[in-house]
C-alpha cells in the first residue's frame, strides 16, 4: 500500500516510527537503567519491582521498590554522591483497589535530576517504613497519607491524624470508605 492510500492512523504510526526518539526520553531511559543497576548492586536483584520513565514528570524515572526496603533505598539515594536526592518534593498515597500505593517524588539540587519512587502496601495490612529520618519533610506528608488512607508508616515519630479529628472513623480517601450520610 502506498503512503497516499494508507489510512490516517496508519500514516501517523509509520511517521512516528521514522522520527528519532526525543533526546530527553533517551537520556531519561539511560539514567533510569543506571539507577536501577546501582540499586540492584547495592540492595540485591529483587529490590526494584518495576521501572519506567514518566514523560509528564520532567522525564523522571519511576521505580517501584520493595516496600520493606524504602527507607534504606531513600537513605542511599540521599547520601550517595552519584545520586544526591536531597529533597523530598512530595509524598502521597493512592488507593488502587488491590493495594495502597505510596509515591515519593525526589529532587537533587546538586544534579538537577528528578526521581519518583513507588511502594505498594497490602490493603489489609498497609505498613510501610517511614522515611522521616531521611527527609524530615515526610513528617506531615506521611501523617496525611495515614489520616486519609490508613497507611501506617512504621517508625514515624508522631503518627496520628493531621486533618481529621482524632475520633474520626475510617479513612475518607479509601475506595471502601462508607460515608456518614447521603449528602445534599
Amino acid at each position: 500500500m502506498t503512503e497516499e492510500k494508507k489510512r490516517p492512523e496508519e500514516h501517523s504510526a509509520s511517521l512516528a516510527n521514522q522520527m528519532p526518539e526525543d533526546p530527553r526520553l533517551t537520556e531519561a531511559k539511560r539514567y533510569c537503567e543506571e539507577i536501577v543497576t546501582l540499586l540492584k548492586e547495592t540492595f540485591g536483584e529483587t529490590v526494584i519491582v518495576d521501572a519506567s520513565v514518566q514523560k509528564n514528570m520532567y522525564y523522571a524515572p519511576m521505580l517501584t521498590v520493595q516496600s520493606e526496603k524504602i527507607a534504606d533505598v531513600a537513605r542511599f539515594l540521599r547520601d550517595d554522591p552519584r545520586t544526591r536526592f536531597d529533597f523530598l518534593n512530595d509524598l502521597h498515597g493512592i488507593d488502587m483497589k488491590e493495594t495502597l500505593d505510596v509515591f515519593y517524588f525526589l529532587q537533587s539540587f546538586t544534579t538537577g535530576r528528578f526521581l519518583a519512587l513507588k511502594v505498594r502496601a497490602h490493603r489489609d495490612a498497609p505498613h510501610v517504613p517511614s522515611v522521616t529520618s531521611v527527609w524530615p519533610t515526610a513528617d506531615w506528608q506521611e501523617r496525611e497519607a495515614y489520616d486519609l488512607l490508613g497507611i501506617i508508616f512504621d517508625g514515624h515519630p508522631n503518627l496520628k491524624r493531621i486533618l481529621l479529628p482524632e475520633d474520626w472513623e475510617g479513612h475518607p480517601l479509601r475506595k471502601d470508605y462508607v460515608q456518614y450520610d447521603e449528602g445534599v
